[in-house]
């Protein structure tokens, strides 16, 4: 605490009747020194450090004998230029006194004057210096040595037992000021203590609360660290900026580690999955982009960015069932005009490297601010030197602000967040802030709302409605792609009219390449202040949502083929919900699962398992080379059959349950008769082992060591008599290396095969060419299946990582790891039931990224698993040789 005195120099004798002393905080800033009094109605004083005329120990060598009064131990400051701020607790423009003046403050601890004394005398020649590169280094010089001469408090942790782990240096980033300090990490706490001491001695979180950590670029540089304690929230907990990234970078990776249940710094793929399948909102996707993308509510320069959806400013009322409500999101805001944009194009043309289409961004520190003034006046202030902008120049308007953003030369701006959130405080002037008056005489207060908006919450919950419609959900990741994804840059970004000033890009300039630490300030202070484009996030095209629109996929009769509700009936539609229920039912309950006997019935590993549609009849192949049929019913072994002495690897039953067929390592697909008792036929289409076998429609898939997949037709689903059948090739799809498993969706239109070296391929069988190839894993693509929706596709490989695809794009959006093989899975597209190399059964939620039970099963790896279509009953057979049948519970 400090008081002071103040008296103006030119008229002493007439003020030191009327001296009067205030009582209050002193801070001091890195280029100004800031009294903040206890009594709100005193205006808080801010003299910059450039204009002190002299600064030294009060009453010392003779200097301020006029303030004979004044105990010893004061600050004396003389200057030329004061700022008064917040005077009667009001925000506005600030005040400027100019003359020679003197200001004295008293220390409540005198023993700190001196140290006091030295920091300003240091930092005002600083502030004097001619260049801002050599003010910027002589600060930071200054300010390490004081962080040096000081660390972390240790009488400041909860408990008396607490272990340190780890202490460093570092700055509490908030908006337009960093506080520099001491950050401190213990086995239960994260400690930040200020080394002013404000806001606050200590800021302390606990380990345990901490919910989401991300590692931040800051002023380009990768330093930064935000902690989340909520799940949501668009704020965090807290954010640090190291100055050593391997501090930061330790910092995090010992957070992350001790969380037990926090699933570190999640990729952006990994909620695309979620987003897909409706587990998250759009505007929650949004945040959780923003967030991967190094933007923070904390830092101005990378506010979080939110676009702009509804078109329609005009009617009285909003209807989000017509398309033209909407603003078209395939485009940047500087492409929606087409006039405007052909101007822009061609200067763009004529423009010599580099080129960029637009000479301001969508997102700055002016922009955010111009959105926040009603609850950020005091940002606006700091940032426009103490003024608010002309009054025409302000939010006043959605409608107008629109169209400046569709027809003004310079306007390219997007949304912030508080637009789709519940907080309708930055639309009114609550604040009763003197904002200025407009040329048409009115004053600048509430934001003027558009006609269908009956009031600020009116308004914000109509702007959520629109954010999560259907039609935005169809065209988000459209947009997406323009700020996050892969026409953020390149040959691609200049298609699509979306190229901006290069220096807007991470990585458009390196500054540790610039000497001149003139030359890199002005570099650094021009790209935070022009706005950063987001850290790109996504390489080629993002999904579209799962919407009612494009759920039946699977039904398609091709991949690109588009469909219309079929009619149904009543009744057919009641059975499929029915289906669809107890599916559901079944899935939410897979944990449950129970094992309900178990019976060894090969000599080796059993490679398939199939069974007949009333469930009574089990046929098993193996690595002994046999199939085997086996009754459920009777539990007893009902038929061997050996074809070869060779492996067997799959088996199915086609329909009708009249013929099984088995592939074989000795090149070969076996067609077994059930009636007949023998092998009707042959196919001996491979030059290497047949590693899996599918059939739909008369047409069988083989997958081989040989490096094909072929696809053959002529196969009857009932094989009577004894002739041969006659097998054609329809297709041969090629592969580098040996196909181990393949799958195909649910309309057969398209077949996903996974290789030897880790190789995801997603074929489209109507043209036989593939859609995308996946390298995906290291090592051997164990197995593969389509979602019910066939809208994505689930690897397993040797490499323990369960990997999600997006089949429309090829994308990655989910990747797990377990710390073992998972050799066979069955999934529903949103869990997972896995076989595993330790012989256990692992449940996974998918969209919550974690294992929810591991279910005791074979004594060896589970080497293949089978469910009924009501999924109620499951079938693993496994390197035990044994089978094992398991009932859900519930």
């Amino acid at each position: 605490m400090a008081f002071i005195r103040k008296k103006q120099q030119e008229q002493r004798l007439q003020l030191y009747s009327k001296e009067r002393k205030i009582r209050g905080s002193l801070k001091i800033c890195s280029k100004s020194v800031i009294f903040e009094p206890d009594a709100i109605s005193q205006p808080i004083i801010k003299i910059p450090l450039r204009d002190c005329i002299k600064i030294g120990k009060h009453g010392e060598n003779g200097a301020n004998r006029h303030f004979a009064m004044a105990k010893s131990g004061g600050i004396s400051l003389i200057f030329s230029q004061v700022y008064f701020i917040k005077e009667h607790n009001i925000v506005a423009p600030y005040k400027i006194e100019r003359g020679k003046m003197e200001y004295v403050f008293e220390l409540d601890v005198s023993g700190k004057v001196e140290d006091v004394v030295e920091t300003l005398l240091q930092l005002h020649r600083a502030s004097c210096l001619d260049k801002l590169g050599d003010q910027t280094a002589m600060i930071t010089a200054i300010l390490q040595s004081r962080l040096a001469r000081t660390s972390f408090d240790k009488n400041r942790f909860q408990s008396v037992s607490e272990k340190l782990h780890m202490e460093c240096k570092a700055e509490m980033v908030t908006p337009l000021v960093t506080n520099p300090g001491h950050v401190c990490i213990t086995d239960t706490n994260l400690y930040f203590q200020p080394l002013n001491g404000y806001p606050k001695p200590v800021v302390q979180i606990t380990l345990q609360d901490v919910r989401r950590i991300y590692k931040r670029r800051h002023g380009l540089m990768p330093l930064g660290l935000e902690v989340f304690c909520t799940e949501d929230d668009l704020c965090s907990d807290i954010y640090l900026k190291f100055y050593e990234p391997q501090d930061r970078d330790d910092i995090y990776f010992y957070i992350a580690t001790y969380l037990e249940h926090h699933v570190a710094e999640r990729t952006a793929e990994s909620y695309t999955l979620q987003w897909q399948r409706g587990h998250l909102s759009n505007r929650q996707y949004l945040l959780h982009l923003n967030n991967l993308a190094d933007r923070s509510c904390n830092d101005l320069s990378q506010y979080p960015v939110f676009p702009w959806i509804i078109s329609d400013y005009c009617s009285s009322e909003l209807d989000l069932s017509n398309p033209g409500t909407f603003r078209d999101l395939s485009k940047p805001v500087g492409a929606l005009n087409k006039e405007r944009l052909e101007r822009l194009l061609t200067r763009y043309q004529e423009m010599p490297e580099p080129k960029f289409m637009y000479g301001s961004h969508y997102s700055s520190p002016g922009y955010v601010l111009f959105y926040l003034v009603r609850i950020a006046p005091e940002y606006m202030l700091c940032l426009q030197n103490g003024r608010f902008d002309n009054a025409d120049r302000m939010f006043n308007s959605i409608a107008e602000t629109w169209k400046n953003c569709l027809d003004g030369a310079t306007d390219f701006k997007e949304l912030i967040p508080e637009f789709y959130g519940d907080d309708v405080s930055f639309l009114v002037n609550s604040l009763k802030l003197d904002l200025g008056k407009r040329q048409g005489g009115q004053m600048v207060d509430d934001v003027e709302l558009p006609p269908w908006a009956r009031s600020p919450e009116d308004f914000l919950q109509k702007s959520k409605d629109a954010l999560e419609s259907t039609y935005v959900s169809e065209h988000l990741h459209e947009w997406i792609d323009l700020v996050f994804g892969y026409k953020q840059k390149g040959s691609d970004a200049v298609g699509a009219h979306n190229v901006f000033h290069p220096l807007t890009y991470e990585g458009g300039v390196d500054l540790n390449s610039i000497e001149d630490p003139n030359e890199k300030v002005a570099m650094l202070t021009q790209i935070l202040e022009f706005g950063q484009t987001p850290k790109q996030l996504f390489v080629t095209p993002h999904p579209r949502r799962i919407t009612s629109k494009f759920r039946s996929l699977s039904q398609t009769s091709s991949y690109n083929a588009s469909t219309a509700d079929s009619p149904v009936s009543p009744g057919e539609e009641s059975f499929e919900d029915l289906t669809e229920e107890s599916k559901t039912l079944a899935w939410n309950n897979i944990t449950k699962l129970q094992l309900h006997e178990q019976h060894k019935i090969h000599k080796e590993a059993v490679t398939g398992i199939a069974v007949s549609c009333n469930g009574s009849s089990v046929f098993t192949t193996s690595q002994d080379s046999t199939l085997k049929m086996f009754s459920k019913e009777s539990k007893m072994l009902q038929r061997s059959i050996s074809f070869s002495n060779m492996a067997l690897s799959s088996c199915l039953l086609l329909p009708g349950d009249a013929t099984v067929i088995s592939s074989s390592w000795d090149n070969n697909v076996y067609f077994y008769s059930i009636a007949f008792g023998r092998c009707q036929d042959t196919l001996m289409g491979h030059d290497d082992a047949v590693s899996k076998i599918c059939w739909h429609d008369d047409r069988l898939y083989s997958a081989s060591w040989d490096s094909t997949v072929k696809v053959w037709s002529g196969v009857p689903a009932e094989m009577t008599g004894t002739k041969r059948h006659q097998f054609d090739v329809l297709a041969e799809l090629e592969h580098d290396v040996s196909v181990d498993t393949i799958s195909l969706n649910a309309a057969s239109t398209l077949l996903v095969s996974g290789t030897k070296e880790g190789t995801v391929t997603i074929w489209d069988l109507t043209t036989a060419t593939i859609l995308h190839q996946i390298p995906c894993h290291s090592g051997t693509v164990c197995d593969t299946a389509f979602s019910p929706d066939s809208r994505h596709v689930l690897s397993t490989g040797e490499d323990g990582c369960l990997n999600v695809i997006d089949v429309q794009t090829g994308m990655l959006i989910s990747s797990m790891a377990s710390d073992e093989p998972q050799r066979c899975f069955i999934w529903d597209g949103n869990s997972v039931l896995s076989g595993s190399q330790s012989g256990e059964l692992l449940v996974w939620d998918l969209l919550g990224g974690k294992i929810s039970e591991r279910i005791q099963g074979h004594t060896g790896a589970v080497t293949c698993i089978w469910m009924n279509e009501q999924c109620s009953s499951i079938i693993t057979g496994g390197e035990d040789r044994q089978i094992m049948f398991w009932k859900l519970q519930y």
